[in-house]
């Protein structure tokens, strides 16, 4: 089993590399907008029982793909890396795959601000997640997180063995994925 993590702020492109490493691989993608936008339909995402739901339908999935022959998992998440909660996150569901037999890889994603505005508006963004339809809304949302996160890490940071940064700002989904196949073997 293999598990991709696929994490940078929003609109950096987390989503259509996944999609593109998806149809490269037998990987199967599960985007963090899958049980964001199911929850939003009743609930909030930033109330309690939102956010409680949203964790509660991913750690199923999680557990269901960590225990099946699925050849493995991408995951989008977009990971604040000035926020302890969102560490014990990533390394709880890192374990969880580990504690299985599964291989772990860590791919950032970074982009300029101005190119991650104009993926912001992608009609495969907007298609793929009806909460960013509210354009003015989500750009004013990724503007105001980049001032209270950090979203991308420092040099050094990230310790762990199967890791790739890549700054895709003019690189294609295409290039990138086919950048991780290589790096990764998958």
């Amino acid at each position: 089993m293999k598990f991709i993590l696929i994490f940078g702020p929003q609109a950096v492109g987390k989503m259509t590399v996944g999609q593109e490493l998806a149809e490269i691989t037998d990987l199967k993608l599960f985007h963090n907008h899958m049980t964001i936008d199911l929850v939003t339909n009743f609930f909030n995402y930033g109330s309690k029982t939102g956010t409680r739901l949203v964790n509660l339908f991913r750690q199923e999935i999680f557990e269901e793909v960590s225990k099946s022959d699925l050849y493995g998992l991408i995951f989008t998440y977009v990971w604040a890396f000035n926020m302890q909660e969102d560490w014990d996150y990533v390394n709880k569901v890192s374990s969880l795959f580990e504690s299985r037999g599964g291989y772990v890889y860590f791919v950032e994603l970074e982009a300029d601000l101005e190119e991650r505005l104009e993926r912001n508006k992608s009609s495969n963004r907007l298609e793929h997640k009806p909460s960013k339809r509210n354009i003015k809304w989500s750009e004013e949302d990724l503007k105001n997180s980049m001032e209270k996160y950090r979203l991308n890490s420092l040099e050094g940071e990230i310790n762990y063995p199967n890791y790739l940064k890549i700054n895709n700002t003019t690189l294609s989904a295409e290039e990138v994925a086919q950048k991780i196949k290589e790096k990764f073997h998958l």
